[in-house]
């Protein structure tokens, strides 16, 4: 399934609609095809409509200072994606460290006793270790003591990691029913993860981190230039959107 999940929404990403539309213009002659493919390609790719609906997606929210949140049972950090880089033995390499510092962030301003990293992995790269336990040996050595650490085992997905917590927390002493959670992932991703970890019983408090577009930039001629980075954060955003309404009819 986590391959489907990654291969359909293609289809309906601008790359994807692009290449039927300029495939379909070619084999039938249908030029117009082929010139609203390349349009919808040159508008996807323009830094001033990937900016706009990146912060549509994330919400319009701000980041907010750790002290400003209110006390929870744990704060949950969700796996972001780390790079295998080339080597024997491989190297787990940062590929983006925002979520792992809003939840020490958030640790150190006594928001929770309780850290817990998701074991993201992901079955084309079978030699990389989950990246729950690659974040905990981090997370210590910037002193955060072990007993305040855990992680979940292997997951591959927001659902499962949804499910992961509410196993490993229901089985904790101490944590209160529902658990209340502090959780740490991206601003764009973060309305498709609250609605799949209420949905699997918990009590989330939004942290949003790793904001895509950059408060106070002025508009350039430069923004309505085509750019690989802008087609690429499209094309997350539109992920975002595709994956939230499947989960909101998905029960």
């Amino acid at each position: 399934m986590i391959y489907l999940h990654k291969i359909l929404p293609f289809f309906v990403l601008p790359l994807g609609l692009t290449f039927i539309l300029v495939t379909a213009g070619v084999v039938f002659r249908r030029w117009l095809f082929c010139i609203v493919g390349l349009v919808l390609l040159w508008f996807s790719a323009m830094p001033v409509t990937s900016n706009l609906l990146m912060r549509a997606v994330e919400g319009w929210e701000a980041r907010l200072p750790a002290e400003a949140m209110p006390e929870a049972d744990a704060i949950v950090v969700l796996s972001s994606g780390r790079v295998l880089a080339p080597g024997d033995p491989p190297v787990s390499e940062w590929d983006d460290a925002d979520q792992f510092f809003g939840g020490i962030e958030l640790y150190r301003a006594g928001r929770a006793p309780l850290v817990v990293f998701t074991g993201g992995w992901i079955p084309w790269r079978p030699a990389a270790e989950p990246e729950g336990r690659v974040l905990i040996r981090y997370a210590m050595d910037l002193g955060v003591p072990p007993g305040h650490l855990l992680t979940t085992d292997k997951v591959s997905n927001t659902a499962a990691e949804a499910a992961a917590i509410v196993e490993l927390l229901g089985a904790r002493e101490g944590v209160a029913a529902p658990p209340r959670v502090l959780l740490v992932t991206s601003a764009c991703h973060m309305r498709r993860a609250v609605l799949l970890f209420e949905r699997a019983g918990l009590e989330v408090i939004p942290f949003r981190v790793d904001f895509q577009v950059s408060d106070g930039r002025k508009l350039t001629i430069l923004d309505f230039m085509p750019q690989g980075d802008s087609l690429r954060q499209m094309e997350t955003a539109l992920r975002e959107v595709y994956g939230y309404w499947y989960y909101s009819v998905k029960r």
